[in-house]
């Protein structure tokens, strides 16, 4: 099936292009939001005569999508979620996640825009991309932790499997210290219990 493009489609052409596509992703995403139109005669004339109209509107909404690109690309969203103590999710972080917490951080975001490459089923940070126009891609971290203190803890640059090492070595080195302790005192006994022996010994040859 044959469509123009009223904007860049990415992977498939910029505006004004006559592509051919498969009819069921022409009727179920080109042309229900408005990116493309069958390629008839008739609407072919109809683009050429707004293609000035179009490319303006465009650019308006492009400046617009930079301005917003240059305040969102790099910023970092905690999401908070339960996981296992081996840092897996209980479930997954998804698009509407990624809107919500960039929305109440003041960021205008639908979910629509938000792409996640990777499924997010783990603690930790995770890079996601927000298609604010089709020719501006910003990229947001999300910080998914436990806790907020868990949160801080992975923005410095330590993972969930890192805290759970540094607890297990205080964990042991306190066991360590507690049988040092045990043996010191031990030890300790086994003098006195000397001391008071030699002491009686002394007083019975006397």
């Amino acid at each position: 099936m044959q469509v123009i493009l009223l904007e860049r489609v990415a992977k498939l052409g910029q505006m004004g292009d006559v592509v051919d596509v498969k009819p069921g992703y022409a009727r179920n995403f080109l042309l229900p939001q408005g990116k493309a139109l069958t390629a008839s005669k008739a609407n072919i004339a109809s683009f050429e005569a707004q293609k000035a109209q179009l490319e303006a509107r465009n650019l308006e909404t492009k400046k617009e999508a930079d301005a917003l690109a240059e305040k969102l690309d790099g910023q970092q969203f905690i999401v908070i979620r339960s996981a296992s103590d081996g840092g897996n999710l209980y479930g997954s972080v998804t698009t509407r996640d990624a809107a919500s917490v960039a929305t109440e951080e003041g960021f205008t975001v639908d979910r629509k825009q938000v792409v996640i490459r990777t499924p997010i089923k783990t603690l930790g940070l995770h890079e996601v991309e927000v298609h604010l126009h089709p020719e501006v891609v910003a990229t947001i971290s999300l910080n998914v932790a436990r806790s907020p203190e868990e949160a801080e803890l992975q923005a410095s640059g330590k993972s969930i499997q890192d805290l759970a090492a540094e607890e297990e070595a205080a964990a042991d080195f306190e066991i360590a210290e507690l049988f040092d302790d045990i043996g010191a005192a031990t030890s300790e006994d086994e003098d006195l219990a000397e001391t008071v022996e030699e002491e009686a010994e002394e007083t019975t040859e006397e």
